[in-house]
């Protein structure tokens, strides 16, 4: 059998549709980097998925059983979190457990939250130093 390997990306999700405009950036651009590095011809491709633990669809084990549906049999979880709270350390393990349950031939891999890797760190310290500096036109006090 084929080793195919999914992307659930996870956030938490919010009433105002607006608030996963960014979420789903990364998974269009995950998708597009998969398109430009993808492997041989003959393997499948990687597929990528956002999911939302409230508020917004779909949730996790819709996602999660879609990607088994298309032939995954690896699924990196990677929750769009800042940190490891409550969601990351208690919710989410028990979704996952839930989904491996439903498809144990799925290997299930969480992941850090994204919040808690160094490119992001540093990358939000550059964004926010950037943010942080006047206007070229700006007149100092």
């Amino acid at each position: 059998m084929t080793s195919r390997l999914g992307i659930l990306l996870f956030a938490h999700g919010a009433r105002d549709p607006a608030w996963a405009q960014p979420f789903e950036a990364v998974a269009q651009r995950l998708a597009e980097r998969h398109a430009r590095h993808g492997g041989p011809p003959d393997t499948p491709g990687t597929l990528v998925t956002l999911a939302f633990l409230e508020f917004m669809s779909p949730d996790i084990g819709t996602a999660g059983d879609q990607l088994a549906a298309q032939g995954c049999t690896e699924v990196a979880v990677v929750p769009l979190f800042l940190g490891a709270g409550g969601h990351v350390r208690k919710d989410l393990p028990r979704l996952i457990g839930e989904l491996a349950v439903r498809h144990p031939g799925v290997r299930w891999r969480l992941s850090a939250a994204v919040g808690e890797t160094d490119i992001l760190i540093q990358g939000m310290a550059d964004a926010a130093w950037s943010l942080a500096q006047p206007a070229p036109d700006t007149p100092a006090p």
